[in-house]
């Protein structure tokens, strides 16, 4: 179903029952306000000097009609031998030619509703008058306890019936003309209680519908071209913009999907960027692991050679095949780090981190790597327990990334060494520094890019892929923590980790929490 049939329906369905509701109203309001006519009529008649006296004198024939929409009539009631029955009137009316049943038209060419009728009764509800009505049941209760008996209100009988029927109890309570009943009209098929008295008020209502149908013509038009430009954009990925046509709720809508489009697209960019970094990585990473693979296989073909032949161990190519495998796991691990932090919302473990244990596990792990270099490995820890909030694992190969470096790009006989401590403002550094050839300061800003390694680097490592910095980076980078590189006064690298340190008493009820 289209806006424009189901807005229509929708109008339909909410101006039907509105109209219904406002005629029946009008038809009550039109039932109150002549039996408050006819109330008043009555009362005027028998109040006015002499009226009880006409009633009580002739009550087989006293009565009289109040036409409608001239207010109450100012004549005296009939005096006897006066032709004021109805049933007279009616037939003189008839003599004259006018339509049986249809009231005579007023001075103004409308219609008018049947003249009320008077009936006197007297306490008992008896009447002298052979044409007077039998009263019903609702009014022979209500008069017993009320001044004035009407019929029950009903909305579907305000409708149906133009017909108004008032009892009305008079002042004293004896003789022929104690009660009398009025009859009238509404003036059937017509409004004018609540309502304008024709029914040209349909005539807004109906062509309001039809401005409501007119208006929404360039609003479903215009939703309509949206929803072909955002499919077209979305056919093509995303690559073509959505058109903004205004300032309105559907102006607002087109920038709501144009702005979904730019997100998508930009997301479809970097996963674009990503993927192409990942198969240039893949093709790097496959070529740094195939060179020293490849001297492993050289180094135990040798050793197995040797071994076969009798020969003693060659403690150099054993050393060699050693080292090699030692950077086969390091990108292993490397690959691993990175598929982790490359994620678009990577999950850290966080939990207080005691950093000496820690640096004493990177050093045991790099020693031999170190003495099969010729490089001697240091490291000081202070004696009090010092705790950072962080993910284990990361941090770990963050820290023993930036020691590997400074091993393998150091020279025989150089030193490296890792020193842990507190510093003010309850922060802590971890400095790495080696002795090594070092790096020009114009390449110190360079060392964390992803792929980028030195010239030196390159001399001294040329199967280098350059990602254990860019590790170190991006995992300080997500836990807050500074990376500063440096060159020393005496050469070589100096590398710190800069950051807030956690209290013993929180790393305490953490480790209590855990176990």
């Amino acid at each position: 179903m289209n806006l424009r049939l189901r807005l229509a329906l929708t109008t339909i369905a909410v101006t039907i029952p509105m109209v219904v509701v406002l005629v029946l109203f009008d038809a009550v309001a039109r039932h109150r306000a002549a039996e408050e006519a006819l109330v008043g009529y009555t009362l005027t008649r028998m109040q006015e000097p002499g009226g009880r006296d006409r009633c009580e004198a002739d009550p087989a024939h006293w009565g009289g009609e109040l036409p409608p929409g001239r207010g109450p009539p100012q004549r005296e009631g009939r005096e006897p031998g006066e032709a004021s029955d109805l049933r007279e009137r009616q037939g003189e009316g008839r003599e004259r030619g006018e339509p049986r049943g249809r009231p005579p038209p007023l001075d103004d060419g409308r219609p008018r509703g049947r003249p009320a009728v008077l009936f006197a009764y007297d306490a008992a509800l008896r009447s002298a008058n052979p044409a007077a009505p039998a009263l019903g049941e609702p009014l022979v209760a209500a008069i017993a306890t009320s001044e004035v008996a009407t019929w029950p209100r009903s909305w579907v009988r305000s409708w149906v019936s133009a017909e108004v029927e008032v009892l009305v109890r008079m002042p004293w309570d004896s003789g022929p003309c104690a009660r009398v009943l009025a009859q009238g009209s509404t003036v059937p098929g017509w409004l004018g209680a609540v309502l304008p008295p024709t029914r040209i008020w349909l005539t807004p209502l109906v062509a309001l519908f039809a401005a409501v149908l007119l208006a929404m013509g360039p609003i479903v038009g215009r939703i309509r071209r949206l929803t072909e430009a955002v499919r077209r954009s979305a056919s093509a990925g995303y690559a073509s913009a959505v058109p903004i046509d205004g300032d309105d709720e559907v102006g607002q809508l087109a920038r709501a999907f144009e702005a979904a489009g730019r997100e998508v697209r930009a997301q479809l960019a970097a996963k674009d960027r990503r993927e192409a970094a990942l198969r240039e990585f893949l093709a790097n990473t496959t070529h740094d692991v195939m060179i020293p693979l490849t001297v492993l296989q050289g180094h135990l073909s040798e050793l197995i050679e040797g071994a076969s032949a009798g020969a003693a161990v060659d403690r150099g190519a054993l050393v060699a095949a050693m080292g090699e495998a030692h950077y086969i796991a390091a990108i292993v691990h490397n690959l691993a780090v990175m598929a982790k932090i490359d994620a678009d919302a990577p999950r850290l473990h966080r939990e207080p981190v005691a950093m000496g244990v820690l640096v004493e596990r990177v050093l045991a792990r790099h020693r031999p790597i170190a003495r099969r270099l010729q490089v001697e490995l240091d490291g000081a820890v202070p004696e009090s327990p010092l705790h950072v909030d962080a993910d284990v694992t990361l941090l770990e190969q963050a820290v023993s990334n930036v020691v590997y470096n400074a091993i393998r790009h150091n020279r025989a006989g150089g030193h490296v060494a890792v020193l842990l401590e507190g510093i003010a403002g309850d922060r802590f550094r971890l400095r790495v520094v080696d002795d090594g050839p070092g790096v020009p300061a114009d390449e110190l800003a360079q060392l964390v890019e992803r792929g980028f390694r030195s010239d030196a680097a390159r001399t001294r490592a040329p199967d280098g892929q350059g990602l254990g910095l860019h590790i170190a980076a991006r995992v300080a980078a997500l836990h807050g923590l500074e990376l500063v590189f440096d060159s020393p006064p005496g050469g070589g690298l100096q590398v710190d980790f800069i950051g807030p340190r956690v209290c013993a008493e929180v790393a305490d009820s953490t480790q209590e929490a855990h176990l």
